[in-house]
């Protein structure tokens, strides 16, 4: 029997190591949770993308009472990103929670369905989208979704 092992390298900055460009991107997530709807969970989400033309999209988490039928912010972010924006690559993406009003202390991750489409961003642009995951007490930086879903689904 063999054994594989899987590591993950995660930056873990305080939000003031980070260069302005990357604390604008953070902020524009942070400021998306304002624009959540989440009155069943009451956490609010929210995402930012840099993409290739230096425009910053922001999504925001959207719930529903068919809980299924709701939609998460990052890929509220991602798929409108593309949509508007056809030709751009996705360069960075930020995401934040906020929830008894303040924002998580550890950043949260993305969800497994988030991952997989931020995935397909990732593959189209042939290139690694930086992550960005806001906690107030740290931020982690992750180079590409992939490191955050090693055994992924692709097409074959």
């Amino acid at each position: 029997m063999k054994e594989l092992k899987i590591i993950t390298n995660i930056q873990v900055l305080d939000y003031n190591e980070l260069v302005e460009e990357d604390k604008i991107l953070v902020d524009k997530a942070k400021a998306m949770t304002e624009k959540s709807y989440a009155p069943y969970s009451k956490f609010n989400v929210g995402a930012a993308v840099l993409l290739s033309n230096g425009k910053i999209v922001g999504g925001s988490n959207q719930e529903n009472a068919a809980f299924p039928s709701g939609t998460c912010a990052e890929r509220t972010a991602v798929y409108y990103a593309h949509s508007k924006y056809t030709d751009a690559k996705f360069h960075k993406l930020a995401i934040a929670a906020f929830q008894d009003g303040k924002f998580t202390p550890y950043p949260i991750s993305p969800c497994g369905a988030c991952r997989q489409a931020i995935l397909e961003y990732e593959k189209l642009n042939g290139s690694p989208i930086k992550i960005y995951l806001y906690g107030s007490e740290k931020v982690y930086v992750v180079d590409g979704i992939g490191k955050l879903l090693p055994l992924q689904f692709d097409s074959f």
